[in-house]
């Protein structure tokens, strides 16, 4: 039987007084494909981002590969907290990888140069087999004419997708998307979508925060509706939009104006 790529124990964040995830536990198999739901503020980014430590979690536990990340302290009053080195985490971010809400590319340097950026300065590779491993996931995501652009020259879907690009040029065991068309003009949306789904049949592990229902739908091999914290209701496709068990799952599904029979087939 297959172990988890990767899981979550009892995640909890907390900024200030605030508790925005309240215990999340998830195991994520190889392969899979998991949208995640939910209204504003429900903490679904902050789930994503806590799992490539983009935020620190504040309780709990995150094993890649069967081996937890960090290591456990015992402090002074006997509390156990978990304490991580940027060394092993720089290896985290390398093994999950994330595409972000914004697009984050450098505006002073070309298209080729943010994809090469991170595996010369990050990986540390000979700028030569960086520039041909950037070149072929730009043309992966369909910008090969694009490598001497200026990111400002490209449109939102454009330099999504070159940040898709960057993502994969890593060579990621996991990718996770943060709502990444929540930034774009509705017609740029069906590009980046298109990319997306192009890699969930090349079989990658993927986690989709998303607004998209309809592509949630006909993307995931399982979707999470998160509600204050936490994992209010999972299950497939079909159970979670068609059958939803909860009453709250199913108003939210009702009032997502995105969501409709049309949008699924």
């Amino acid at each position: 039987m297959n172990s988890p790529i990767l899981r979550s124990a009892g995640l909890r964040k907390f900024f200030g007084p605030l508790e925005v995830l309240k215990g999340i536990d998830l195991d994520v198999m190889p392969g899979e494909r998991i949208a995640i739901i939910g209204g504003s503020g429900s903490g679904k980014s902050t789930f994503l981002r806590c799992l490539n430590f983009m935020e620190t979690p504040t309780d709990g536990r995150i094993d890649l590969d069967g081996r937890q990340i960090g290591r456990v302290k015992r402090d002074r009053s006997g509390k156990d907290t978990v304490v991580y080195s940027e060394a092993e985490l720089c290896d985290v971010r390398k093994r999950i990888g994330m595409v972000f809400q914004q697009f984050n590319l450098f505006p002073h340097i070309t298209v080729l140069q943010n994809v090469m950026e991170g595996l010369v300065t990050v990986s540390h590779l000979p700028k030569q087999e960086a520039r041909e491993r950037a070149v072929a996931e730009l043309d992966r995501v369909g910008l090969s004419e694009k490598l001497d652009a200026f990111p400002a020259r490209l449109s939102g879907g454009q330099q999504q997708r070159v940040a898709i690009a960057r993502a994969l040029a890593m060579r990621p065991e996991i990718l996770l998307f943060d709502e990444p068309t929540s930034s774009l003009d509705p017609e740029l949306v069906g590009e980046v979508l298109r990319t997306i789904n192009a890699l969930a049949e090349e079989g990658r592990t993927m986690l989709l925060v998303t607004h998209e229902l309809g592509f949630a739908y006909r993307f995931a091999t399982r979707v999470l509706y998160i509600l204050d914290g936490v994992i209010h209701e999972e299950g497939t496709p079909d159970q979670i939009f068609n059958n939803p068990q909860r009453e709250k799952t199913r108003a939210f599904i009702e009032r997502s104006s995105e969501f409709s029979l049309k949008a699924m087939q």
